[in-house]
């Protein structure tokens, strides 16, 4: 169950939930949070550093779905009232990227949470653009202590 009101599209506040600074953000808008699913946006700029010509890169997409994932982390200490701890990929197991998006196309990002005991947290995650699945992955990821 979606525990947003509406989506959320406020820069300083999504900034507020993720360790990562400019240049080197993934996402943009927060559409879904439950305890166990996240579903962020992510529309590609020309100036974004992980594009090459006119194109989002592989590793642009694993980043993403690793910022994605830090971004639930961020909304569930948000919403305790607690500041979110730093975290890390820890490990990734599969990585599979389709096709490489566009310039000015809109990700999704949809990272379900398989597991997460003492601060690892293990993911799946699937990048669709335009309605098609276009990555897909499974990582793990470490909180600092």
């Amino acid at each position: 169950m979606n525990l947003l009101e509406h989506e959320i599209t406020d820069e300083s506040f999504l900034l507020g939930l993720i360790p990562q600074r400019k240049p080197f953000v993934m996402v943009d808008k927060l559409l879904y949070y439950s305890e166990k699913k996240i579903v962020s946006g992510f529309t590609i700029s020309k100036g974004n550093i992980l594009t090459t010509y006119s194109h989002f890169s592989a590793p642009g997409l694993i980043e993403n779905m690793a910022q994605t994932t830090a971004l639930h982390t961020g909304y569930k200490y948000y919403l305790a009232e607690k500041p979110a701890p730093t975290g890390y990929i820890g490990a990734i197991k599969t990585a599979e990227v389709f096709e490489v998006p566009k310039i000015s196309q809109e990700l999704t990002t949809t990272v379900e949470i398989l597991h997460d005991i003492m601060n690892v947290t293990l993911v799946e995650a699937k990048v669709e653009c335009e309605g098609k699945i276009i990555a897909r992955s499974e990582m793990k990821t470490a909180l600092a202590k």
